[in-house]
Formats: structure tokens, C-alpha cells, sequence
């Protein structure tokens, strides 16, 4: 896997006055981390776009800031956006020491097919959608990708403690903690019931009415 890097540069603009920053195709940005003080930055907005899009919130970045020395490494820790045009408004990145382990939560990705889901009236759950893992930086994965093709029989499911991991990654999540399950569909079923139910109540209903009416009736004839 090959190396994300961007540059940034030291932000004096602050508050409100940054959109001038945005119409001129430049993205505020503020770094912060474990033991540092934040430190307001400023990003080329094309090349931040390009490398969000590949990092995601889980790929190590090689941040190199105008003026240091020496670049740092990163997480896109947060990404603002404006809600309906999707502009990019801010960006917080996360400074890590590769020497000392982090936790992360990694999201899970489902590939391949599962073979009981060939069969009609079958349904995937898929019931956690990250892993917490604690690691070196560098060993942090992007995503983890759990194969479908296990899954041959309906109720099979795979947990998180069916998931290989290597002996660099310590896994925080609950091992028995369902990742995905393959079950039958009973949305239809008891729909079906539901309405059989209601039926033989509104039958009953206007059987009660009718005798209730019938018995009235007879009333009426003995009064008279």
C-alpha cells in the first residue's frame, strides 16, 4: 500500500473570516494530538479532497507542515462539510507517535456471496458494522473484509472471534459478538398471521352483533 501525504501551512485566518480562505480553494484545517497543543493549519482543497477520498478515517497519512522539520503522521480524525452542497468546510487531523499503540474503530466490509442466500425467503443480517482494535499505526488496517462464502446453511453466522487477525493487531471488540447472519424471512409470515387474526376477530365481532340483535329481536316479539 503506497503513502498518503499532503502539505499543509500554518493558518492565521481564524473565525468566520475563513470562508474568504474556502472561495480561494483553500481548506481550514486544525492538528491536534495526544500531549499537543492544536495547531491551526490551512490545505490546498483539491489535494485534501484526493486524499480523504483514499484515506477514509483509518489510513495513516504523512502530514508535512511548511516550517517543520520534520513531517508528522496522521489520521483525518474529523471532516465537516456543508449539508446541502457537500463543500468541504474543515478538516481535524489526529497526531500519532508510530511507537505507541492506538485504538480505532475499523469498519467492516462484506465480500463474496454466501451459498444459503441462493434460496428463496433468506435474509442477511449483518449486525456490526466496525471492530475496535488497538495496534501500531502503521499495522492499523483500513477496513476488514469478512468473506460471505462460509455461509452455506440457514443460521449460520460468523462472530468476530472467526475473524483472523495477525499477532500485531489485539482485537477489543466482545468475540462472540455477531458479525453477520443468515436467517429465514418471517416479515411475510407474520403479516399473514396478523391479518388471519384480525379476520376471525371481525367474524366474531359480527357474530356477537347478530345475536345480540336476534336476542332483541325476541324480546320485542315476547314484549309484544
Amino acid at each position: 500500500m503506497d503513502e498518503l501525504k499532503i502539505k499543509a501551512s500554518k493558518r492565521e485566518i481564524l473565525g468566520k473570516k475563513t470562508r474568504f480562505l474556502r472561495r480561494q480553494g483553500v481548506t481550514p484545517a486544525h492538528l491536534f494530538g495526544h500531549g499537543l497543543d492544536s495547531l491551526a493549519l490551512q490545505c490546498d482543497t483539491p489535494n485534501l479532497q484526493r486524499t480523504i477520498a483514499r484515506a477514509g478515517m483509518t489510513r495513516l497519512i504523512t502530514l508535512a507542515v511548511e516550517g517543520d522539520k520534520q513531517p508528522r503522521s496522521v489520521f483525518i480524525r474529523e471532516i465537516q462539510r456543508e449539508p446541502c452542497s457537500g463543500e468541504l468546510l474543515h478538516v481535524d487531523f489526529y497526531q500519532v507517535r508510530k511507537t505507541e499503540k492506538i485504538r480505532f474503530d475499523v469498519p467492516i466490509i462484506l465480500v463474496g456471496e454466501a451459498p444459503a442466500m441462493k434460496e428463496k425467503g433468506r435474509v442477511l443480517t449483518h449486525s456490526l458494522t466496525s471492530l475496535s482494535l488497538e495496534c501500531l499505526p502503521d499495522n492499523l488496517p483500513p477496513h476488514i473484509e469478512v468473506d460471505l462464502s462460509p455461509l452455506e446453511e440457514i443460521e449460520q453466522a460468523i462472530f468476530v472471534r472467526d475473524l483472523a487477525f495477525g499477532p500485531d493487531i489485539t482485537v477489543i471488540t466482545d468475540p462472540d459478538q455477531m458479525v453477520v447472519r443468515v436467517s429465514e424471512a418471517r416479515i411475510e409470515v407474520e403479516e399473514v398471521v396478523e391479518e388471519a387474526v384480525a379476520e376471525e376477530e371481525l367474524v366474531g365481532e359480527e357474530a356477537e352483533a347478530e345475536e345480540a340483535g336476534e336476542g332483541e329481536e325476541k324480546a320485542e316479539e315476547s314484549a309484544d
